[in-house]
């Protein structure tokens, strides 16, 4: 009998469980952990937005520079085309080295082979490979922090928010399911609202990072095969 009276108690209080009742009615921290969440969550996809985009479009251009680089060309006229002002982290790389060699070749003329060349051309090379790589990775770390520590942001709401419930529970002194489940279905939204923050970031993450890695690879091919060749070069002119 008992049961059936609280039953039709609950049914009539119409509990409004719906997203925006649950973060209008919820406390004060757990509504700032809520939106800070979700403020990440936007700041997450922005970040995977631009990532897409720039690594589609440095990869664009370097399929782009490698076909003029292998098609037989003049260097120095790829050089004066791309290698004054370069755009993309390729044409960086390229103009680097070119640069360094010329200006070693300069300044040391007949004895350009035994001068270190191929190693300032190097260390030249592994710099500006590090600091384009560096720009492209912009973010990332912010990615990383967002996947780790959202559940557990989302989880502090949810405990605080529990706790509150509690409290207003013991006020009360009634422990009808209607008056405890807005405050516990408060709380969980906090931690749904980290998972829904952390998933994304840690997918992208990984996959980003892994065409990162890609990326700088390419680069690393790019500058040995280059480095290669101005190593003959180098040989040619002693």
């Amino acid at each position: 009998m008992d049961q059936a009276v609280n039953a039709v108690n609950l049914g009539s209080v119409g509990v409004n469980l719906s997203i925006w009742s649950l973060f209008v009615e919820a406390d004060l921290v757990v509504k700032i952990v809520i939106l800070g969440l979700l403020g990440a969550s936007i700041w997450v996809w922005a970040v995977v937005f631009e990532k897409w985009s720039s690594l589609r479009k440095v990869n664009r251009a370097a399929d782009a520079f490698e076909n003029r680089f292998w098609s037989g060309g003049s260097l120095d006229s790829l050089y004066d085309e791309e290698g004054q002002n370069p755009s993309h982290p390729m044409a960086a790389l390229f103009s680097a080295a070119l640069g360094e060699w010329r200006r070693t070749a300069r300044a040391v003329g007949a004895d350009i082979s035994r001068s270190g060349v191929k190693e300032r051309v190097d260390r030249a090379m592994v710099v500006i490979t590090q600091r384009e790589m560096d720009r492209l990775e912009r973010w990332m770390t912010f990615l990383a922090s967002v996947g780790a520590t959202a559940p557990f942001v989302g989880l502090f709401g949810t405990v605080w928010g529990i706790m509150a419930s509690f409290s207003a529970i013991a006020a009360m002194h009634n422990t009808n399911l209607a008056v405890v489940a807005p405050g516990i279905a408060q709380a969980l939204f906090a931690t749904a609202t980290g998972l829904f923050a952390a998933i994304p970031a840690v997918l992208a993450y990984n996959k980003i990072n892994n065409d990162l890695a890609r990326f700088a690879g390419r680069l690393e091919a790019f500058a040995a095969e280059f480095g290669a060749i101005l190593s003959r070069q180098t040989e040619e002119h002693a």
